[in-house]
């Protein structure tokens, strides 16, 4: 069972920025949710073409792809060594109830979505968040906001263009805003932005070893997950960096602590539809 995210924990500036968007690059592909939360519903190993089953609007061999990300990145094991063995979710894979719980709840709250399916509202969610940078941005703008565009660039140590890309990207997601039409106005964050705190602890905590030991029923191998995060330059690609700091072989046989609900089957329209238009 997940061990509850304490208030004081929950404040945006206490998150280390690098861990959360390398977990958030786990969790931000497309359809990964809906994968995930289809496993924990069936509560038994599934082979591809039974997940795809319950997932007509993507093709198997997207639901199969899926799959091979989510096993190289600890999300899911296969049950078995033989050829088309079936998958399930690992420790790691069944705690994300939680994260996925903080993202809905935040997106619930602060964004205007319309009526999608809860998997989609999450997926939206770590897509708007799980960009290199956006987190130690939104940490600025919470400590010293408003600020103007230069100061951000210094303190970031990002070049100008770059930081430019990302203030518009975030002002893009909702999550910033400049205080004035005129050029050179501060930024400030948004409600939405100022309201990431009990996300950015969820999903530390979920990405964090130690406590993925204690929320599991079995031991689990973290052999390399006990190196920090502060020996990788900032700017790294850290998506290959999380998938080895949280590789696991562990796969035991606890649902997740409380199992998100079952989601529409939407037809892929309706999806895309749903999902904002913006780069990645």
């Amino acid at each position: 069972m997940s061990t509850p995210i304490q208030p004081s924990a929950a404040s945006i500036g206490s998150a280390d920025a690098q861990h959360v968007e390398d977990a958030l690059s786990l969790i931000a592909p497309k359809w990964t949710t809906w994968t995930a939360q289809t496993l924990a519903q069936q509560g038994h190993p599934m082979r591809v073409h039974e997940v795809a089953a319950r997932l007509p609007f993507i093709s198997e061999q997207f639901v199969s792809k899926r799959l091979v990300t989510m096993h190289a990145d600890g999300l899911v094991a296969r049950a078995g060594d033989r050829h088309g063995a079936p998958y399930q979710l690992t420790a790691l894979g069944k705690s994300l109830a939680s994260v996925h719980r903080a993202l809905s709840d935040w997106s619930l709250s602060n964004l205007s979505l319309g009526k999608v399916a809860g998997a989609e509202r999450v997926e939206d969610a770590a897509r708007r968040l799980h960009l290199r940078h956006s987190t130690a941005v939104i940490q600025m703008l919470d400590a010293g906001g408003p600020m103007r565009f230069v100061h951000i660039a210094e303190e970031s140590g990002l070049d100008n263009g770059f930081t430019r890309y990302r203030l518009n990207r975030l002002q893009a997601d909702g999550l910033a805003t400049r205080t004035g039409p005129r050029h050179g106005a501060p930024y400030v964050l948004t409600d939405a932005g100022s309201a990431l705190g009990p996300v950015y602890a969820a999903v530390s905590h979920w990405s964090n070893p130690a406590a993925a030991r204690r929320d599991s029923s079995t031991p689990v191998s973290v052999a390399t997950a006990t190196r920090t995060h502060a020996s990788v330059p900032l700017g790294s690609d850290g998506a290959r960096t999380a998938a080895a700091l949280r590789r696991s072989a562990a796969a035991p046989s606890v649902l997740f602590s409380h199992a998100p609900q079952p989601q529409p089957r939407v037809p892929a329209a309706v999806t895309a539809q749903s999902a904002p238009g913006r780069g990645r």
